[in-house]
């Protein structure tokens, strides 16, 4: 580091300080605020940072998964925990894209990519109902995809968030609403002023 700033004229120096502290600020700021911590964890409510979310969390709190699973359990691969959180990575900067560019369309539906994991998930919890019970065997989305099987809501179309699922299906749905980012200590202060 030394030697980077004997080779910078010095009247750059201070600035360049000044605008590496700025940009340090607001990346802090930015994942505080965002609430990037949580997405860590597998708590849905992580999952209604994005007020979007709202309706799909307020369907799959009324319905029988709620007690058994969560967002995660169904929409991130359970094979090893780096394919995890490099999965919820990749899809998290996708909807932060598209909610920030304002894009996001009516009804959210998953990628392709998603599709196979939520079928495999669908598979890791029914195994034995599916093959001691049913007798469907395993199908994977693979064997979907080339027409050999059906996809586990061709059939389960109601099952998690119901057929009508879209931003506007559960209109003043009661959620919990996500703890407020500014500090107690700050809460006290704006309190006192006023």
């Amino acid at each position: 580091m030394k030697k980077i700033l004997q080779i910078l004229p010095i009247q750059f120096i201070l600035p360049l300080f000044i605008i590496g502290g700025v940009l340090a600020g607001l990346g802090a700021y930015t994942i505080y605020m965002s609430r990037a911590h949580s997405y860590l964890s597998d708590k849905p409510e992580a999952c209604i940072n994005c007020h979007i979310m709202t309706p799909y969390y307020a369907t799959w709190q009324h319905s029988v998964h709620a007690q058994w699973a969560t967002c995660n359990d169904c929409h991130v691969p359970h094979d090893n925990v780096l394919n995890k959180y490099a999965f919820k990575a990749k899809d998290g900067l996708y909807h932060a894209a598209v909610f920030t560019l304002r894009k996001e369309p009516i009804a959210i539906r998953p990628r392709e990519e998603s599709y196979k994991v939520i079928m495999d998930n669908c598979i890791r919890c029914h195994t034995d109902l599916n093959t001691a019970m049913v007798k469907t065997g395993l199908k994977c989305y693979k064997d979907v995809q080339e027409g050999n099987a059906k996809a586990c809501w061709d059939c389960h179309r109601d099952v998690v968030h119901g057929t009508m699922s879209s931003i506007v299906s559960a209109p003043n749905a009661l959620v919990p609403l996500p703890k407020s980012p500014v500090p107690e200590w700050l809460k006290k202060q704006m309190k006192k002023n006023n």
